[in-house]
């Protein structure tokens, strides 16, 4: 892999907004440009940064090492797919397909192909900063809130693979067991989709996880309340502050830690170090985005079956 990478995003919209700016602030990297079906789009995010709006996919990938999957997330699989199969490293935003399927299908072309596939659950970073991570005590309850208000952002997923699933990857790679039943229920919004929903999932190890999550809600509010044998672990994830009664040695300042202060930038390093093979792995890998999403996917089935 050459010293300087180069860097290219698919999707024009906020997200690939910020990926974008990624790839072009960060050493040893070129930003190439965006690819958007809306090329007016594409030139608004990609020229400002001095990159190029490309019209065509194929186009970009050919002068990429690199790229970013920022599109709405019904494409991702595919055009994750494209890019290994022109050779290319992935960065997939959340989550990394619609159906499990798919998911295993782009970690196989990837594997086959010996490249990196990365995953965008960047609260990963703010879990490993805060030092939860590192907690071998398994958690007896969690209960995660993730409420925001109206956007047309993400119409194409349910509020469980927009919100929820950033709380089912963090709970996921703090229990060490496996998910046995799941329960949900939810309201729709007048187009008919999911935007309301709370679920309670239950683990083989008697670990019970609650999530609450809104995209009808007044205001912006990320909480996770983390039960242990030996106390409890209450997060602010929009105050960035957290409170905590049990003896682990967690990071007050977290929040004032480079990786903390840009969990995006943190996640899309890792990505380019494991690129370069400086890192055995990224941040989130294709196989945990996909135990993430497979457990998303039980929770949309809960839903539906129950409503």
């Amino acid at each position: 892999m050459s010293e300087t990478l180069r860097g290219g995003v698919i999707g024009a919209g906020v997200f690939g907004g910020y990926h974008a700016r990624q790839y072009a602030r960060l050493p040893g990297v070129t930003f190439v440009g965006v690819y958007d079906p809306h090329p007016e789009r594409a030139a608004g995010v990609a020229m400002p940064l001095g990159g190029r709006a490309f019209a065509d996919l194929e186009a970009l990938l050919a002068e990429v090492d690199v790229v970013t999957v920022a599109s709405p997330a019904s494409h991702h699989a595919e055009q994750a797919l494209a890019a290994i199969a022109a050779g290319k490293h992935v960065y997939v935003e959340k989550p990394v397909a619609i159906s499990v399927p798919d998911g295993e299908k782009v970690r196989a072309a990837a594997d086959k192909a010996g490249l990196v596939v990365a995953c965008g659950h960047q609260e990963r970073v703010v879990f490993q900063a805060m030092g939860l991570l590192d907690v071998t005590e398994q958690p007896l309850l969690l209960e995660a809130l993730r409420h925001g208000p109206p956007s047309d952002r993400s119409r194409d997923v349910t509020a469980v693979l927009d919100l929820m699933i950033h709380d089912i990857d963090l709970v996921l790679a703090i229990a060490a067991a496996d998910p046995v039943t799941a329960e949900a229920e939810g309201e729709r919004a007048a187009d008919g989709v999911w935007d309301a929903v709370r679920a309670e999932v239950s683990f083989d190890s008697g670990f019970t996880a609650r999530f609450d999550v809104s995209r009808m809600a007044e205001a912006r509010r990320r909480t996770m309340r983390v039960v242990y044998p030996s106390g409890e672990v209450e997060i602010d994830f929009v105050a960035r502050t957290f409170r905590n009664t049990t003896p682990f040695a967690l990071n007050p300042d977290f929040a004032d830690t480079p990786a903390a202060a840009d969990p995006l930038g943190a996640s899309v390093e890792g990505f380019l170090q494991a690129v370069r093979g400086l890192a055995p792995r990224p941040v989130v890998s294709a196989g945990e985005a996909i135990a993430a999403l497979d457990l998303a996917v039980a929770v949309e089935k809960a839903l539906d079956e129950a409503n």
